[in-house]
């Protein structure tokens, strides 16, 4: 019967056949029984970042290991879908989870290449492994897959297979599912996208790795045409549209974090009060946090930073390349130097690293680190220009390391460096604590430290305004006249050393009113002024403005800020001025919320003229800001003038020797704090005080804050009465009739000027809270506020 040589080819065919269809029947018996249960899609809830967002919507962070954001099938995008089959599964409305045609076709694919070279696995058999499986290479794990697909297939619908799958799978650089590739990759959601980008997403699943477009772009661009020509294959696009979508130049976001606007130091405190409260699982649970932050003013306080760090460079010229490195004439082995010497240097705050190439004093050639040639000219080589030249012994060579920086709307380079120099800006609204806008320094990536809340500084005379508000409470005014003369203090007066302090200009004179030494700021009265109201009670009464007394000590040093404060405690202390009176809590975080939208956490802020306690009588806190509008308007903060408002009040700030400096002022709903200074303190430079380093920051970050915003001013409080005075005494001048009205309605005449007092005079002092009997009633800020 089987005299035939086919004859026992044939019987031995059949025979494995039955054997492997006995055995494989064998394994599905053993395996299926054993498949774990489907509650893991059935109740589907993948592992979702903490994000972090302003008040106005904006994103500013994410934390978690796995970037991803859910949406269901109904959301997606029919080109997306279809993307996805035509890429990955072209029968996967018609299999039952295994695609019988598709495995013979992979096997006789690889039986003619010699290899493993294509697969079988449908999207349900991806599903089946992304959740339930290993990716190790063995027969039992392949019949699991498959038999778990099929369970699933008998289980879900088609729909949810592909929302749990587009959900699920990685798609590179952290992103899971693709409407966190989108926004990972295109900066958008899923729902903007092109058909051309749609593509490029449905091409990663294969391998992630090998086809993503940040690392190697060329290979993905592949990748994406060949998902394109099988959409077209498939009749879902038809040909224009493939020659389009094929066309399309695309645009890949390379930054290391997808955001809509920089906060990260802001961020950072968030994610630490949620890991205080809620422990790891806020990394995994897909909470919400909104802040007070608001995306305007946190955009225009990083542009103020950033721009004051150069201005401050610019002033003091550059420092030199950051290395040296050796460029072989030969071209392949230069490149590789090039290469080898950029792949360590991130980028830093849009300073990117590069190599010089040649340099002269009108033109530098530089190469970036993805081989783009850049060339820096005109007037951004006049702060270089003694390099690119090469005098005084200074030199900008080929394989110098330098940073350079693209500017303007028509990008043009310009070479940079990374600062030495740090700065910090704080905004907050005064009537009830809400932080706006916060950065702490100038590069969070470089240094996590957190200037605003973390560094205790020396206030030096943007803390006089608490001093002469004590004073006020004491039975001075703004027209008291006080000594600008010399003095010598003993050591106990003034901490353990003998001191003669000294005006900022060496100056002395006459005796002045109150009001012209806040406005410019001479350290001589500022003393007398703490000398005459008592260092101990000026110390017990800067509480009133959260401050902590055991940072100030009671010595008549304090007059000219040589405690301790951080910016945040500053502006919350000045925010005690610009609302009339109250204490009030910075806080950070407004509401919390799940992953399902459940509300978690509200912020319920003390409000001024509300609930928030009193602290200061409201005709100090009037009298204050009328004096520091003078500092603004004729001071040592004129330049703020350039801002073209009335409603602002301010004052400035400079330590011994530049080592500080600062600038707090405020309008009725805002007060900012800009600070400038080294993370290990030393002299800044001749010059560089607090009006010319630190209040350009805030003028710069002011314009933007207050534009379209109307002047609102302060009312002057019942309780003052406004008297002619003579200017170079302080004392009352006799009523003149015309020319008093005149005086009242121009507030100053060649024979006198108008100043304001209380009605009642001394004023008796007014009364802070029981801090013993009510200790939180207006608390010393911490450093790290919700």
């Amino acid at each position: 019967m089987f005299s035939k040589w086919w004859h026992y080819a044939l019987a031995a065919v059949v025979s494995l056949g039955v054997v492997g269809t006995a055995l494989a029947g064998l394994a599905a018996a053993l395996i299926y029984p054993n498949l774990p249960p489907l509650e893991a899609l059935t109740d589907y809830r993948p592992k979702q970042p903490l994000r972090v967002y302003t008040a106005d919507g904006a994103l500013i962070a994410e934390f978690g290991e796995e970037r991803r954001a859910f949406i269901p099938i109904a959301q997606v995008p029919a080109y997306m879908k279809q993307a996805i089959v035509a890429a990955e599964d072209e029968r996967f409305y018609t299999h039952g989870g295994v695609d019988t045609l598709g495995i013979l076709r992979a096997a006789s694919a690889n039986l003619m290449s010699g290899g493993a070279k294509e697969g079988a696995s449908t999207i349900t058999m991806q599903v089946a492994r992304n959740f339930f499986l290993s990716n190790e290479k063995t027969l039992t794990r392949k019949l699991s897959e498959a038999m778990l697909a099929m369970k699933i297939e008998h289980t879900l619908s088609k729909d949810k297979i592909l929302e749990l799958y587009i959900n699920q799978i990685y798609l590179g650089q952290r992103a899971y599912g693709f409407e966190a590739a989108a926004r990972t990759y295109f900066g958008k959601p899923m729902k903007a996208l092109s058909l051309a980008e749609f593509a490029m997403l449905a091409g990663l699943p294969k391998a992630p790795s090998r086809y993503n477009p940040v690392v190697n772009f060329p290979r993905a661009k592949i990748r994406q045409e060949y998902v394109l020509g099988r959409m077209r294959t498939l009749k879902f696009i038809d040909e224009p549209t493939w020659r389009a979508a094929v066309a399309q130049k695309l645009v890949i976001r390379q930054a290391r974090q997808q955001t809509d606007v920089t906060a990260d130091y802001a961020a950072e405190m968030v994610r630490q009060a949620l890991f205080e409260k809620y422990g790891e699982t806020i990394y995994s649970s897909g909470l919400k946090a909104v802040t007070t932050l608001r995306r305007t003013q946190q955009e225009a306080a990083n542009r103020s930073v950033w721009q004051g760090i150069a201005d401050y460079d610019q002033r003091h010229g550059y420092r030199g390349p950051e290395r040296q490195v050796s460029l072989p004439a030969e071209k392949a082995a230069r490149a590789a130097a090039i290469t080898a010497a950029l792949e360590d240097l991130a980028p830093v705050s849009e300073m990117l690293p590069a190599v010089v190439l040649s340099a002269d004093a009108k033109l530098i050639r530089a190469q970036l680190a993805d081989e783009q040639e850049i060339a820096i000219t005109g007037s951004s080589l006049k702060w270089v220009a003694q390099w690119a030249a090469a005098k005084k012994g200074r030199a900008l060579l080929p394989g110098a390391v330098v940073r350079v920086q693209a500017v303007g709307a028509k990008p043009q380079w310009r070479l940079v460096q990374l600062p030495e120099v740090e700065a910090a800006l704080v905004a907050l609204n005064p009537n009830d604590g809400a932080i706006t806008a916060l950065v702490g320094g100038f590069d969070f990536n470089r240094n996590k430290f957190n200037r605003v809340t973390q560094a205790w500084r020396q206030p030096g005379s943007s803390f006089k305004p608490f001093i002469y508000s004590a004073a006020l409470e004491k039975g001075y005014t703004p027209a008291t006249l006080v000594e600008n003369a010399p003095i010598a203090l003993s050591a106990e007066e003034a901490g353990g050393t003998a001191w003669e302090p000294k005006n900022y200009d060496g100056s002395t004179g006459a005796p002045v009113r109150m009001r012209v030494a806040l406005t410019k700021s001479l350290n001589l009265v500022s003393v007398r002024i703490l000398q005459g109201i008592g260092p101990y009670y000026a110390r017990d009464y800067i509480r009133r403005f959260g401050f902590d007394p055991t940072r100030h000590p009671p010595y008549l040093t304090m007059a000219l800020g040589a405690g301790g404060v951080t910016p945040l405690q500053l502006a919350a202390g000045y925010g005690v001025f610009a609302n009339g009176g109250f204490g009030i809590r910075p806080y950070l975080i407004d509401k919390v919320y799940d992953k399902d939208g459940r509300l978690l956490m509200q912020a319920s802020p003390q409000q001024a003229n509300g609930n928030a306690p009193r602290v200061i009588d409201p005709r100090n806190a009037w009298l204050m800001t009328s004096m520091m509008q003078d500092v603004t308007r004729y001071g040592t903060a004129a330049r703020a003038a350039q801002l073209g408002r009335s409603d602002i009040a301010g004052k400035t700030g400079t330590t011994n020797d530049s080592r500080d400096t600062w600038f707090a002022g405020y309008t009725p709903d805002m007060v900012a704090v800009s600070w400038m200074g080294f993370d290990q303190p030393h002299p800044l430079g001749r010059g560089e005080t607090g009006g010319q380093t630190a209040l350009p920051i805030w003028i710069n970050f002011m314009g933007t804050a207050l534009r379209d915003q109307p002047q609102k001013g302060w009312p002057m409080p019942d309780g003052l009465v406004s008297v002619r005075i003579d200017p170079e005494t302080g004392t009352q001048m006799p009523e003149s009739g015309l020319g008093e009205l005149i005086g009242d309605l121009l507030g100053k005449l060649e024979s006198g000027m108008i100043e304001h007092f209380y009605e009642e005079f001394p004023p008796p002092e007014s009364r802070a809270p029981d801090w013993n009997a009510d200790p939180d009633a207006v608390p010393v800020f911490p450093g790290m506020p919700l």
